[in-house]
Formats: C-alpha cells, structure tokens, sequence
C-alpha cells in the first residue's frame, strides 16, 4: 500500500479502537468490516487476532477493486476476499453468518439512510443470538457536539456534501431498536471520537 493510500486518521485511530476489540470480540469469531476503505483497520485487527476471521467490504466494485489490491500483499490468511456491501441493499453477499459487525467512520460520510440500513442488514447477517455491531466515529450527545473540533468537523461535511453530517446518538439508538438492538457499552476513545457496542 501506498503511502498516497494511507488515511492519517485511520493510522491515529486504529490503536485505541483495537484496545477496545481486543476485549469485545471472542476467540474463533466470523466479523464484517463495513466500509473497509484501505484496509488499514481490518490488517491491524486481524494481525492482533489472528484466530477471528474478518470479512472487508466496499460499497462498489470500484472500492473493492482498490481494497483487494491493498489488501493482497498482506499475507494474513484470517482476511477473507473482500466483498460488495452497499448497506441500503436487502441482501448483503457473505458466504456465512457472522457474529460482529464493525463500521468505522462511515455514517457521518454517508447520508443519513445508511444508518438504518446498517442496523437492518446487521440484524439480517449476524447470528441469531449474541451478535453485536461496533460503531466508531463522532457522535452529538442530547442535541450538541461534545467538542468545537466535532462541531468544525460536521459543518465541513455538510458543505462538501448536504447529506452528511455528524450524527445525534440518541438517533443512532432509535436506529438500532427498530431492528431489535440495545446500546450494550460506549467507550469514549481519543479526539472526541467514541466506539459504541449495540448488541441483540
């Protein structure tokens, strides 16, 4: 992977989260990466938990393309091939059930549909039992941004796209109830970001 591929924020970021999955996700476990962009992330979480296999995806065959070529050079045999995943389709193409859904800073680049959509196909893949889906990003907390720095962050999305924007947590929840979700645990994780745990 090039170094004109590699996100900043995803090398910041990528340590923190893992401290957070080293403890969520089991031993031996089947987990989707939704939106795996270049594939900083899931190499950093399969390198750390090599019994779990992960599963990356991209929205369009374009993204895909771009991530099996980051990807291939790799040499971690628990990252499957990557696989087309727009969250608004009904039917997500994996092989198997899954046990984790993890999304990484993608419903605030994203319109606001993608959020119920994630829960929605979520609830169709994971096991029936048990399965949880990890969001990390920033949210606004009971109407308000939890910092200047999140409140710049949104408005510049809102001005390169009017569809995107930062996203009220409260909203998320609502989300993930109507598909049978409960918000099991949120970890407030460096730059105002947090990673947040809905589970079945």
């Amino acid at each position: 992977m090039s170094a004109e591929t590699l996100s900043a924020a995803a090398e910041r970021n990528k340590a923190p989260i893992l401290e957070v999955l080293l403890h969520l996700i089991p031993p031996h476990a089947e987990v989707l990466e939704i939106a795996s962009g270049a594939g900083q992330h899931v190499q950093h979480m399969a390198s750390a938990l090599p019994s779990v296999h992960w599963q990356p995806s991209e929205y369009d065959a374009s993204g895909v393309a771009h991530l099996a070529l980051a990807l291939e050079n790799s040499a971690l045999p628990n990252i499957r091939t990557p696989v087309c995943i727009d969250v608004h389709d009904t039917h997500w193409s994996l092989v198997r059930p899954v046990d984790v859904v993890v999304c990484i800073n993608m419903i605030h680049i994203a319109p606001a549909s993608a959020t119920p959509a994630l829960f929605a196909g979520a609830r169709r893949v994971l096991q029936a039992a048990g399965g949880s889906v990890v969001l990390y990003g920033p949210f606004r907390e009971g109407g308000v941004h939890t910092a200047p720095s999140n409140e710049a962050f949104d408005q510049s999305l809102r001005m390169r796209n009017a569809a995107w924007g930062v996203r009220d947590l409260e909203w998320v929840d609502e989300c993930a109830a109507s598909c049978g979700f409960k918000r099991n645990a949120l970890h407030r994780l460096p730059a105002n970001n947090c990673l947040i745990v809905w589970g079945l």
